[in-house]
């Protein structure tokens, strides 16, 4: 039997349809979340990224403000221009746009954004919080990761969860996520013997490496959920994951496709924080 296809797409406009009332009532309390972008140099897949934050924010009523800068732009001014934003009571969440020109210390931006407006989740201070299980912003594709489990209301608590890749964006605070959710918890990274092995084992599977159709049905155990973060252009031009979907699906119990998977999630769960962080910065009560 053919798994059952997590379309994230779906998922994706239900949330935001249920923000977008959340917010008309905020702002019918005068309240206004903000969100605002830098954009640093001419990156086309940056600007498209960018491009798709600013049509969602639109949708559900968050005010997107981008602020372009050019390659030049050296770490100071950036720096500068992070602590201003800090001090903006109208804005609520920062996001600066990676990756980042070589001459800016990636690190040090990310650690620049006050940990009330991190909206991305990636601030150590809110990395500590996760994972000492804290209420705080999480990291938003694994995030929107776990709202998609729980959307099919699987089960993750005792499951035995195998990551493929240890990305600071994703495989670690994915994994982190699982963990507080009571799963078993294995890393596969690029130094790992027999990875074969654990993937067989796995209950559930994410795969977030960068490899087009890294692994296939043969890898995967009958009934396992798998989850394809991976985003790959290929030849033709066309999008396709880190997992071979026609052949995995056929032995998954549940599948995310590429596109229209975990994409979509991304920036619904960067609304869902900077609406969050509006609401405690007014003191009104949050629902998670």
């Amino acid at each position: 039997m053919a798994a059952e296809i997590i379309y994230g797409k779906e998922l994706a406009q239900s949330l935001r349809d249920q923000m977008k009332d959340e917010v008309s009532k905020l702002r019918d309390q005068g309240i206004v979340p903000g969100l605002t972008v830098i954009l640093i140099g001419d990156d086309p897949a940056s600007k498209s990224y960018v491009a798709g934050k600013q049509k969602a924010s639109a949708y559900v009523g968050v005010d997107a403000d981008l602020i372009e800068l050019p390659e030049s732009t050296t770490e100071a001014e950036l720096l500068t221009k992070i602590d201003e934003l800090n001090q903006t009571n109208q804005v609520h969440g920062i996001l600066v746009q990676l990756p980042l020109p070589e001459h800016i210390d990636e690190q040090k931006v990310i650690e620049a954004i006050s940990p009330e407006k991190d909206v991305d989740g990636f601030h150590p201070i809110n990395i500590g919080r996760m994972m000492t299980g804290k209420d705080t912003f999480y990291p938003c594709t694994p995030y929107g990761i776990i709202t998609m489990l729980k959307s099919k209301d699987i089960s993750i608590e005792g499951k035995h969860a195998v990551i493929i890749g240890r990305s600071n964006i994703v495989g670690k605070p994915v994994g982190q996520l699982l963990l507080n959710e009571n799963a078993t918890v294995t890393y596969c990274h690029s130094r790992t013997a027999n990875m074969e092995q654990y993937i067989a084992e796995a209950d559930i599977v994410i795969v977030a490496v960068g490899k087009a159709d890294f692994i296939n049905g043969d890898h995967i155990k009958e009934g396992a959920i798998v989850i394809d973060v991976g985003v790959n252009r290929t030849e033709e031009g066309t999008l396709t994951g880190d997992v071979d979907f026609d052949s995995a699906k056929e032995k998954a119990s549940y599948i995310t496709p590429v596109p229209k998977g975990v994409g979509p999630m991304t920036i619904t769960m960067l609304l869902h924080n900077t609406i969050k962080s509006a609401k405690r910065f007014h003191h009104v009560p949050l629902d998670d």
